[in-house]
């Protein structure tokens, strides 16, 4: 039970973090966020970790897992999610990124030989069936090409092979605060790379306006990522990720509460909220 507390705690961080983001949006670019979330979380995991972890451990076969994970989450991944949006609107790339946790999923059957329950499957089915319902907007739909799916797509799947990737190294090390860490270092040194091929190499921008919503972001984020590296480390894949992909449900909690000019509920999100509570509540009682 430990695990899926930590995975939903995650989720509600991730969804916190999103909305500071996102207010945060109207002053700087989102990539400044970024760069902040990941400078925050490198340097205060990194001092924990001196301060309290040998440094022998660096030289654990598990650090190369870890460092395999950065390389592809969350800066490819991410990357690859907000080109879909570019091309296919949020209406269709926030649903087809969501399948993540049904590949996650058959991931973790085929290479770590989880035997997931009827109801994890059922709960993982009715989670991405709600994410979708809660992305989904029709209004502003534009013209777009089969090929772009193959963004969200990407995305999805890249995410669910980096959750394989660091469950395998947090086998051997099962240590969360270095496995976040070396992630996020490895990413932090990947993102130039995605700025120059995003084309956004001068987006980067701190100013007082923004400073209050990235900077509180950034202390969210990166106990989030602390808080999904230990789940994994303490659950399944199948079951973890599908909690920590719930967060559209707390998104739609705080957007109602703090974005009430931007945000508006349908009977549509209302449904896909009912089945991301049922998915939660089958993982919960498996």
């Amino acid at each position: 039970m430990e695990a899926e507390v930590f995975a939903l705690l995650a989720a509600m961080g991730w969804a916190a973090d999103g909305i500071l983001v996102r207010k945060g949006s109207r002053y700087s670019d989102v990539s400044s966020a970024v760069l902040l979330g990941f400078l925050a979380t490198c340097g205060l995991l990194w001092t924990f970790n001196l301060w309290y972890f040998p440094l022998h451990l660096l030289y654990n076969p598990a650090v190369i897992y870890f460092v395999l994970s950065g390389l592809i989450q969350p800066a490819l991944v991410r990357m690859m999610h907000y080109t879909g949006i570019v091309r296919l609107g949020v209406s269709r790339a926030g649903p087809l990124r969501g399948v993540t946790p049904l590949i996650a999923l058959a991931f973790a059957i085929i290479f770590l030989n989880e035997q997931p329950s009827l109801l994890v499957y059922v709960a993982v089915v009715l989670t991405v069936a709600g994410v979708g319902l809660i992305s989904y907007r029709r209004e502003g739909e534009k013209e777009w090409k089969t090929f772009d799916l193959s963004f969200p797509l990407g995305a999805a799947l890249l995410g669910a092979i980096s959750q394989i990737i660091r469950k395998t190294g947090l086998l051997i090390l099962p240590n969360p605060f270095l496995a976040a860490a070396i992630t996020t270092t490895t990413s932090l040194f990947l993102f130039p790379f995605v700025l120059l091929a995003t084309g956004k190499t001068r987006s980067i921008q701190f100013n007082r306006e923004c400073m209050p919503f990235y900077g509180s972001a950034a202390l969210i984020a990166t106990v989030s990522q602390l808080l999904t590296f230990a789940a994994l480390s303490k659950g399944d894949i199948s079951v973890v990720v599908t909690i920590v992909n719930t967060h559209p449900l707390f998104t739609l909690v705080f957007s109602a509460i703090f974005l009430r000019d931007t945000e508006r509920v349908t009977p549509m999100v209302v449904i896909g909220v009912l089945m991301l509570v049922t998915g939660i509540a089958l993982i919960a009682n498996r």
